[in-house]
């Protein structure tokens, strides 16, 4: 009988604040900030986790998030290459984009929130359109890793007089530009109506990292991986006029350099960012800071290169003069500064520097808060899983006191580790969990998932609980045993147990000792007994302390050391990479195991003390029995060194994990993976088996700690590596299908060559949607054919004749659905593709099915069903399939009529669109009637009226010259 086991499956991943992976997003409340594979809404004020934004199946890890100008929108890009866009209010994804190939790095929304530009890894540039969840094109003309992206509004929504005051100009229907940066040290200008690109600049000697637009949209900062910031003014009027010769003979530049801003700090700009009131501009390097600069005024700038001309005149005139002429110089300044150049140094000052406690992996301006009388916010995401809001004082406080520091608002740090979990450890009870990394012990309740206490302690590397589970006793790299109470949520005693680091101790099975093992070759034995002596056993309330009783001398570092648990043998494996095991009691050698090539980093006794498992850094498990010390069977069980392995209690099964980020559950019996478990993003490093056997815990160098628990789907290894298989075979489709040098559409053109091209990537979701197309195409044609068979059948009978004859059986599936009709049932399957995997579904179809879906489209045409989605597929089918359609003669039965279907379905649907149109701007007008009315009531005059209805603010916009 074949053997079947209970599937695992993950549960909620805990530990983690805010991962390194991508940057954060903060509204003055809420942050929205990486965690691996999710997106976390904390309430920074209350320091509590609101929501977790988690798609189920998808395991990649966030790279950007980005806010769209439509508030409750967020694009997330993934390391897949993928795009999600979120539903904050839901929290549910609302498409899903594929189109890069590689990590999504740098991500822009346009103004009007409605179109998204997105650049990879993959050095691609795409434009989105958020609104047809498709991918307008993809440009091509970057040589690396593209760093940042920006929109730039086209020149006659902002300058040309002649719109600038109407109310009915949009600036959606134009096209618009696109300024982007990337590590191959180009800043690039895209003309999204030509969709090429019209000026690369060589900004900078080293890689682009950051890059950002002033509100005004017309200055530039770019910064490098040498420190290096240069600003760049934007040529508006050159913009407007396009691409033109100048009398050199040269193409005219619309992006001209101005000069560098001084940097404090040499070491790589990794973002920059304008607050949206234009005041200030922050710079943040990859040391611990973010430079703030504040931008000045016109007004302020000559005020004060007045003044640095009226100092350099007193000092020629002597300092005792006081005379009338003293006026006309000043004045005199003044008029020479109106004249002069603005110098950068003039226009962007130092403000403050804001130091982060950690290491900053990206940072977000507030947006303006009453609150803050004049001060503003600024969100910091650091790489050691922590966040911080600092206040960046107004200019007018630094002026009163010039001393005025930055202030740290909110701090979220107690939540996670800010270093690597080392170790794990599990109350008998299962109920709390003991994480310990370098500098902090964490205890976690394990049903709510909630912090409870946190500790500080050195590097720590092991950890168990002691009897009772009132204390926690943690072994550090510095060879102390540290004692903690979990009451108290302090240090009790500190016990200098070792030379070198504890690498590994275990408490005995009955809880009166405790055996410890060390890189100074030594194997020591503890009795644990009360810490007042009157006290009563271990099993009491009482604090507990360790006495030392005996200590066995080894040839080697001590790398591990287990007792089996019916507590005869003590197993101790060395860095020699054997494993000796001795008698307990009497510390006399019993047996050798060696094998291993490389040492042993962990090992488990089966609860029935029959078996031992080893796992090694020579990324092998090796099962012995132990009553010979016999080797049952080694295994090549990861692709890295094998960190822990544990026994799931009162079997044979036990668990792996290693530096390949798997966890793995293996049959100690049949010498079989059972099941391989993905969703860490680093090395595992601790491995924790609850006592009752119902789940498991993993912690990671990624700084989460993930439950994996067993649930009541069984499960049989055969369909398991049938499913294992399929994936493979899947993703080894797409990748195939996704090859560079594979030519799309049969037109045999090199991808690499044009600048412009389409957007599309097959992924298993795509493959799998066309396959359903297919399907549906060929019942439907089976069940129509069937039906044509049966008319010319009868088609020469009388009535009676015809009534003898039977019609044909229903397809069962057309039946089951409720007698649907074949065209319903091909548009149903295809109106259920979602809408940015449409295109790439119809990549898979071949073209014998595609003549099939054309009459189909008729069909929908004359009938008037989702004319949208009929349009659009038909669109696709005639560019992708262009020349077998030319060639091929009989597809002119159907495009014909098709045409003339299409045609007069799209005039009435164009007509209704047009009627309402006209009635919705009769309500405007009739709307701004009724309220110009009342305002003139109130005895305001026209020009107000005008600004009132229509809500435009200018703002003065200052020209700064080379």
């Amino acid at each position: 009988m074949v053997r079947s086991y209970l599937r695992w499956g993950p549960t909620q991943a805990f530990g983690i604040i805010c991962s390194p992976g991508a940057n954060g997003a903060f509204d003055g409340k809420l942050a929205y900030v990486p965690g691996l594979e999710d997106v976390l809404v904390w309430d920074v004020k209350k320091a509590q986790l609101l929501e977790m934004w988690h798609e189920t199946g998808h395991r990649e890890e966030v790279t950007c998030i980005l806010r769209s100008p439509k508030e409750d929108i967020f694009a997330v890009g993934y390391a897949d290459g993928s795009i999600r866009l979120w539903n904050s209010t839901t929290g549910t994804v609302e498409v899903a984009l594929n189109g890069h190939k590689r990590a999504v790095t740098a991500m822009a929304f346009d103004k009007e929130g409605t179109r998204l530009a997105s650049g990879s890894m993959d050095t691609d540039l795409i434009v989105w359109d958020v609104v047809a969840e498709t991918g307008l094109f993809r440009l091509r003309g970057h040589r690396d890793q593209i760093t940042s992206i920006r929109f730039l509004q086209t020149p006659l929504s902002l300058d040309d007089p002649s719109t600038s005051d109407a109310p009915t100009v949009s600036t959606t229907s134009l096209p618009g530009y696109l300024v982007t940066t990337a590590k191959d040290t180009f800043l690039k200008l895209w003309d999204l109506g030509t969709q090429h690109c019209i000026q690369t600049t060589v900004a900078h000697r080293a890689e682009i990292w950051a890059m950002d637009i002033n509100p005004a949209e017309d200055t530039i900062i770019t910064g490098s991986g040498d420190g290096e910031l240069k600003a760049w003014k934007i040529d508006r009027a050159a913009l407007g006029e396009g691409l033109r010769e100048e009398e050199s003979g040269k193409i005219s530049k619309f992006i001209q350099p101005l000069g560098s801003l001084p940097n404090s700090h040499n070491s790589k700009v990794a973002q920059i960012a304008f607050h949206q009131s234009g005041l200030y501009v922050a710079v943040q390097n990859q040391e611990k800071a973010v430079q703030v600069f504040r931008v000045r005024s016109e007004e302020e700038v000559r005020k004060k290169m007045a003044r640095r001309k009226r100092r350099v005149k007193e000092k020629k005139k002597g300092k005792g003069k006081e005379t009338t002429g003293d006026a006309e110089d000043v004045d005199m300044a003044d008029a020479h500064a109106e004249d002069g150049p603005i110098a950068l140094e003039d226009l962007y000052t130092n403000h403050v520097i804001v130091r982060g406690s950690g290491k900053i992996r990206g940072f977000d301006f507030v947006a303006e808060d009453a609150g803050l009388k004049g001060d503003v916010q600024i969100f910091l995401s650091l790489a050691s899983n922590a966040m911080e809001v600092w206040t960046v004082p107004s200019p007018s406080k630094l002026k009163v006191d010039p001393t005025t520091e930055p202030a740290r608002a909110y701090g979220l740090d107690l939540p996670g580790h800010r270093t690597d979990i080392r170790t794990l450890a599990l109350s008998s009870d299962d109920e709390l969990l003991a994480s310990a990394s370098n500098g902090a012990l964490k205890i976690w309740n394990v049903k709510t998932l909630a912090c409870i206490r946190t500790m500080e302690c050195g590097y720590a590397i092991c950890s168990t609980f002691l009897p009772g589970d009132r204390q926690v006793a943690v072994g550090t790299k510095s060879g102390e045993i540290l004692l903690y109470d979990i009451a108290s949520a302090s240090l009790i005693e500190t016990i200098k147990a070792h030379e070198g680091t504890v690498w590994s101790f275990d408490v005995r099975p009955d809880g009166k000792g405790l055996v410890s093992g060390s890189a100074d070759k030594d194997v020591k034995f503890w009795d644990l007994e009360p810490a007042n002596a009157e006290g009563g056993g271990p099993s009491s309330r009482q604090p507990l302390t360790l006495s030392h009783a005996k200590t066995l001398k080894m040839s080697d570092d001590v790398l591990g050391v287990c007792y089996s648990p019916n507590g005869k043998l003590v197993a101790v494996s060395l860095l020699d990479s054997t494993v000796k095991i001795f008698y307990e009691d009497s510390l006399k050698f019993f047996l050798s195991l060696y094998g291993h090539k490389l040492p042993v980093l962990s090992m488990a006794i089966s609860s029935d003390s029959k078996l031992i498992v080893t796992c090694s850094a020579d990324k092998n498990v090796k099962i012995w029995g132990l009553d010979f010390g016999d080797c049952h069977k080694s295994i090549f069980a990861h692709d890295e060194s094998i960190m822990q392995v544990g026994f799931e209690p009162r079997t044979h099964n036990f668990w792996s994990v290693g530096k390949d980020k798997l966890l793995k559950y293996w049959d100690g019996d049949k010498f079989e993976n059972i099941q391989k478990l993905e969703g860490h993003h680093g090395e595992i490093w601790a491995l924790a088996v609850a006592h009752n056997g119902r789940f498991v815990v993993t912690g990671s160098h990624d700084k989460s700690i993930r439950i994996w628990e067993k649930t009541d789907e069984p499960l049989f290894l055969e369909e398991e590596r049938e499913r294992e298989m399929e994936e493979m075979y899947e993703r080894g489709i797409a990748d195939s299908m996704n090859r560079e040098d594979q030519p799309i559409g049969g037109d045999g053109e090199e991808v690499a060559g044009p600048e412009s091209t389409e957007v599309n990537k097959q992924t298993a979701e795509t493959l799998m949607a066309g396959e359903r197309i297919i399907e549906a195409l060929d019942v439907a044609d089976a069940e129509r054919a069937s039906w044509k068979q049966y008319e010319a059948a009868t088609a020469g009978m009388s009535e009676d004749q015809k009534a003898k004859v039977p019609p044909p059986t229903k397809h069962a599936l057309l039946a089951a659905l409720g007698d649907v009709e074949p065209a319903a049932y091909v548009l149903s399957t295809v109106a259920k593709v979602p809408t940015a995997a449409l295109y790439d579904a119809l990549l898979v179809l071949p073209f014998a099915n595609v003549i099939s879906l054309m009459h189909y489209l008729d069909e929908w045409a004359q009938r008037e069903w989702n004319i949208a989605l009929t349009s659009r597929i038909l669109v696709f089918l005639l560019k992708l399939h262009h020349h077998q359609i030319v060639a091929n003669r009989t597809m002119r039965t159907v495009l014909i009529p098709l045409r003339t279907h299409l045609r007069e379905a799209l005039k009435r649907q164009k007509e209704s669109i047009g009627y309402n149109l006209a009635a919705l701007r009769y309500i405007r007008r009739q709307d701004e009637a009724n309220r110009t009315a009342e305002m003139y009531e109130e005895g305001l005059d026209e020009k107000t009226i005008k600004d009132r209805i229509t809500g435009g603010k200018k703002r003065k916009r200052v020209n700064i010259r080379a």
